[in-house]
């Protein structure tokens, strides 16, 4: 792997954490001005379907049940317009770490490396560590802000439709699951890194996007995987007299339970009232149903786990990212001594 040449120090004490902060801020300002906006219109639209929305579509539902006789008149545009921007913010919401995994794999390492200003910084008493420290130190906290913003938003305008709107969405919903917890904003942080430790190991913006919307794909991909397994479920016993398993929730398994107590696949058949199905029953053995799910008891050491989980792993790419830049350029920090004049 070709080292990255660490200019000598040319006598500037400009290395300042003060004069640091500016450049970053200077260098990154049209980036942290697009995240801003973005946070404060979708913060906005998401008051907006917490609140008019929510409420002009709980009248909507309340005209349609007191509707006794077909010339009743209620308001369904209120009901779909609140359905429509629920789902255009949320998806915005989930959104959210890929537009970050997209800027930081693009611009936040791997474009300075390609055009030299990381060395030009590293000149001004600033060790390769330091810049990227401070590289990431101060788009994480504004990613974390902004992303933990827009998950409690998120959380107050689904949890205001609850019980009143009777299309709103479950809490298992994946959407609805993803953009109203923790997980979604600490997915952003690892957004960050993923970017950052493409820009170091590629050097080369379009390859550093690729790779770090790829990556921060296949960390979703495995967490949306492996989290119902993160914690353990609860199994419920129902009748054949359902036409489907009973118990709402993420469902991990679920069929038949035979005599022996022993849990194999159900048919699908429906209800042991009819005929066929009692007969396909009866030949499998199949005295019940059963269901392992996760209730909605089970929300938050669901998110939290996978939290924990997520901040691990970026934590362990924030060290290979400072491994790899030392690697490469053969230092940690530059000579603390200016060049001779």
């Amino acid at each position: 792997m070709t080292a990255l040449a660490t200019p000598p120090v040319t006598g500037r004490p400009a290395g300042s954490s003060p004069h640091l902060l500016r450049w970053l801020l200077r260098l990154h300002r049209p980036a942290l001005l697009v995240w801003a906006v973005f946070v404060l219109v979708l913060g906005g639209l998401l008051l907006w379907v917490g609140g008019p929305l929510t409420d002009a579509s709980v009248e909507g539902w309340k005209q349609y049940h007191a509707c006794a006789t077909n010339g009743c008149v209620y308001d369904p545009s209120a009901v779909g317009r609140y359905k429509t921007w629920y789902t255009y913010t949320t998806i915005a919401v989930v959104a959210a770490p890929v537009l970050v995994a997209a800027w930081s794999g693009a611009a936040l390492t791997s474009r300075e490396l390609e055009h030299g200003t990381a060395q030009l910084a590293w000149t001004q008493s600033v060790s390769p560590a330091r810049w990227l420290a401070a590289k990431l130190a101060l788009p994480a906290v504004l990613i974390t802000i902004g992303s933990g913003l827009l998950v409690g938003l998120h959380h107050w305008a689904w949890s205001a439709g609850q019980g009143r709107i009777d299309t709103a969405k479950d809490w298992y919903d994946i959407g609805t699951y993803a953009a109203n917890g923790p997980a979604t904003a600490a997915m952003a942080l690892a957004a960050l890194v993923i970017g950052a430790l493409f820009g170091l190991l590629k050097g080369n913006s379009l390859a550093s996007l690729v790779g770090s919307l790829c990556g921060t794909g296949l960390l979703w991909s495995l967490m949306a995987i492996a989290t119902p397994h993160l914690w353990p479920t609860v199994t419920k016993l129902s009748s054949l007299q359902h036409e489907v398993p009973q118990g709402s929730g993420i469902i991990v398994d679920q069929g038949l339970v035979t005599s022996t107590g022993a849990h194999i696949a159900s048919p699908q058949c429906g209800a042991i009232t009819n005929s066929g199905c009692r007969a396909r029953y009866a030949k499998l053995d199949a005295v019940g149903y059963y269901n392992d799910y996760h209730p909605q008891s089970h929300y938050w050491p669901l998110q939290l786990t996978a939290t924990a989980i997520i901040l691990a792993v970026t934590a362990l790419l924030t060290v290979a990212a400072f491994r790899l830049l030392k690697r490469r350029t053969g230092s940690s920090a530059p000579a603390h001594k200016a060049a001779a004049v």
